[in-house]
């Protein structure tokens, strides 16, 4: 997996494009739903709903969103079929960890407000190299997840 999927809203945007940068240092293609600029009067459903709808068109790939705490913008993400959205907006990493190992999470959504930009590109390394454990029991579970879509 060599794509990364962004998007944020005004309260995320420093910490998107941090990330962004941080990401493409890395060998990393990223898709950048924006914002393009900071607008305080943008709305998070307008670019993280193109952005995880496409994502999950494509298989094996991830998306970090970024949004104020983070909790609506998961929200929205977690509308769209296929998609499993985590909120990181506490300095728990295992959240991260468990996240991807149990629930095959391939949306990260960061609380900037509350994860400085150093502790969001620390957090975007553990998703991206976390794996999910394939566990029969946590398939299972995705399954009924993804019956109810």
């Amino acid at each position: 997996m060599n794509i990364v999927y962004l998007a944020s809203d005004h309260a995320g945007f420093t910490h998107k494009e941090k990330v962004k940068e941080y990401l493409e240092n890395q060998g990393f293609t990223v898709i950048d739903y924006g914002a393009d600029t900071y607008n305080e009067q943008d709305d998070y459903p307008d670019m993280i709903y193109p952005c995880i709808r496409d994502m999950v068109e494509k298989p094996n790939t991830k998306a970090i969103i970024f949004g104020g705490s983070g909790q609506g913008e998961a929200i929205v993400a977690n509308r769209i079929p296929l998609a499993r959205a985590m909120v990181y907006n506490t300095p728990n990493e295992q959240l991260i960890i468990l996240g991807r190992e149990h629930n095959d999470a391939n949306v990260l959504s960061i609380g900037a407000r509350f994860v400085s930009e150093k502790d969001a590109c620390r957090a975007v390394d553990i998703f991206l190299q976390t794996s999910f454990t394939g566990e029969e029991r946590h398939i299972r579970r995705i399954k009924k997840i993804d019956i109810v879509l």
